[in-house]
């Protein structure tokens, strides 16, 4: 149900329209937490991953955490689910599983 009154909005000029996608100043990503946007999320196979982190150099939501050149865990306040971080993994060590799925049992 919407809250705007659209009735005329072929009339609409371009003041009426609501503002998206602003950034309102830079630098501020870590305010907005966009993963609920997801439907699908990385999982990482420790076992195969080779800590190469192409994974975090690629991810173009910064949402992979390393520590002492290592991936440690997925932000998944942050992570849309694009699945970069599994198409570029050249070990194949991430899988998208969908959002709400158990995880899938490491081979």
């Amino acid at each position: 149900m919407s809250t705007w009154d659209v009735s005329s909005l072929d009339e609409w000029k371009s003041d009426r329209f609501p503002l998206g996608a602003v950034i309102p100043e830079s630098g501020n990503s870590r305010d907005y937490v966009t993963g609920g946007w997801r439907s699908e999320r990385p999982v990482r196979d420790d076992v195969t991953c080779t800590q190469c982190l192409i994974c975090w150099i690629m991810c173009p939501d910064s949402a992979i955490n390393a520590e002492d050149e290592k991936v440690t865990t997925f932000n998944l306040a942050h992570c849309k689910g694009c699945g970069v971080c599994a198409n570029e993994c050249p070990a194949d060590a991430i899988t998208m599983v969908p959002e709400g799925c158990d995880l899938p049992e490491v081979k």
